[in-house]
This record gives C-alpha cells, sequence and structure tokens, in this order.
C-alpha cells in the first residue's frame, strides 16, 4: 500500500479544490515518524480515520484522532507522525475558497488546527468514503459552486494577479491593477485567508523554488539561478529564506522527509 497519494477533481472542481492528498497508513503495523509538509498557501480539511495522526505546527502541537479537522495556512514547516491503523485523506483547497463563505473570519488563523463536525461543512463527509466516493461528492458540490459564481471574487482576483505574473509584485501594483486601495485588500485578503497579502506571495515563491531544486538537474540549474529565477536577491537571500521555513540549508535538504506534490 503507497503511503502517499494524489486524487484530482473535475476541471470546474479545481477552481476551488486543488486536489485531494491521502496518508494512508492503514494497513501498517508501525508508527511513521518525522515526516514533514511544507507550507503551500493552501487550506486542508483533513479527514482521520482509524487511530491518530499527531501534527506539530510552529504554534502547537495537535492530537488527532478520528474525526475531521480543518487546517489553517501554514507559514512554516509542519511535522507528521502517523499511527499504525490510521489513514489520513485531506482535501486541499486554494486560499479563496473560504472567501466565498463570508461568515468566516480567519484573520487570527493561522498555522493552527481545529476539529469540526461534519454538520458545519456545506458538503457531506462519511469518514469511512473510499476516495472514488469523496471526490464523487466534491466534484458534485464545487462543479455547482463554480456554476453558482461564474464571476471572481476580489481574493480570487488577487490570488489569480499573484500566480500568473512572471514578476515580482507588490501590493500596490494589485491595488492598481484592481483600482482599489491596497488597505482595504490588505483586510479583505487577511480576513478570507488568515495571511497578508506578502505573506501569500513570499510561500508561493518558496514552495516554486522548492520544487524547481527538487525536480531540476542542479548540475544544469544552480541554487543561484533558482533564487534569481524567482525574484530573490541573490543566493544567500534564498538560503536565509529557505532556512526560515524548513530549518535547514537547501544543499542539506531531503526531499525523501517531505511530502511533495507529485509532477502532473
Amino acid at each position: 500500500m503507497q503511503l502517499y497519494s494524489e486524487h484530482y477533481v473535475t476541471q470546474k472542481a479545481e477552481r476551488f479544490v486543488n486536489k485531494i492528498w491521502c496518508l494512508d497508513n492503514s494497513f501498517g503495523e508501525n508508527l511513521i515518524e518525522n515526516k514533514l509538509v511544507l507550507p503551500n498557501g493552501c487550506f486542508n480539511l483533513a479527514i482521520v480515520s482509524g487511530n491518530a495522526i499527531e501534527v506539530h505546527t510552529s504554534k502547537n502541537k495537535y492530537q488527532m484522532n478520528e474525526g475531521i479537522y480543518f487546517c489553517s495556512q501554514m507559514t512554516n514547516k509542519v511535522l507528521v507522525n502517523i499511527q499504525p491503523k490510521t489513514k489520513v485523506t485531506i482535501i486541499q483547497f486554494h486560499a479563496w475558497i473560504l472567501s466565498f463563505f463570508p461568515k468566516y473570519d480567519l484573520s487570527n488563523f493561522s498555522d493552527s488546527i481545529i476539529k469540526i463536525d461534519a454538520e458545519e461543512l456545506p458538503f457531506k463527509i462519511d469518514i469511512e468514503s473510499e476516495i472514488e466516493t469523496l471526490l464523487k461528492m466534491i466534484n458534485l458540490y464545487f462543479d455547482d459552486l463554480a456554476a453558482l459564481n461564474p464571476n471572481k471574487n476580489i481574493i480570487e482576483k488577487i490570488c489569480e494577479i499573484i500566480r500568473i505574473n512572471e514578476e515580482e509584485i507588490s501590493v500596490l501594483d494589485i491595488s492598481k491593477t484592481l483600482k482599489s486601495s491596497q488597505r482595504l485588500l490588505q483586510i479583505k485578503f487577511k480576513t478570507a485567508t488568515g495571511l497578508t497579502i506578502k505573506n501569500y506571495i513570499q510561500i508561493l515563491k518558496f514552495r516554486k523554488s522548492v520544487d524547481q531544486m527538487v525536480n531540476a538537474d542542479l548540475e544544469k540549474m544552480t541554487l543561484t539561478e533558482i533564487a534569481l529565477y524567482n525574484k530573490y536577491f541573490d543566493q544567500s537571500h534564498f538560503i536565509k529564506k529557505f532556512k526560515d521555513v524548513t530549518k535547514t540549508t537547501p544543499k542539506m535538504f531531503d526531499p525523501d522527509l517531505y511530502f511533495l506534490s507529485q509532477k502532473r
């Protein structure tokens, strides 16, 4: 049984859901220890079945027994221990998803996890559901949500501008593009995501750099080239930011310790 797997939603649902990923130790007899997850600019809804998973964020340690958990935006690496006979299915949502449910204020909620009741969710989840059943339910709900919301809201527009821009972009640049005040954009973004716009930009830039570093032939693409390509000032600046998140240097980074996105 493969420990880590990824599953993908329909093209319409992908507007809101990045992917579904599974950590499956349901047939395992041993504790899986000290696996790591990097920040990625997404929210996660974790469905734990079986025994438990232990998660250490930069703020706290969480013992996640069987149930459903909402995981906020993360700004640093997260350490994960998975008990035997445990399966975790994680729905990874894009940063703008909660802005479509405006009753939630996440402005002071990051690097944190809370347990929630299944009845709080706008779609039905059964903890014991197989991935095919979960995918079908997620696709139906988010296909409908996309149809009901054909126009992007302000949070989705901010994220889109950041994601498609090839150059380093500032909040001022975004405010000019959207013809809105910087302060208003900052307040709305932090309320919906728990991050500042600058935090979000830095997280995406960091993840892009890590993915390049892991997937590139480093004999052909040096750390300096990766740093400059991703708009860090120089290699030293990249290494400093890398250590801030991972607590290690790029040269000491071991991808096998991490759950990293599979190449599609």
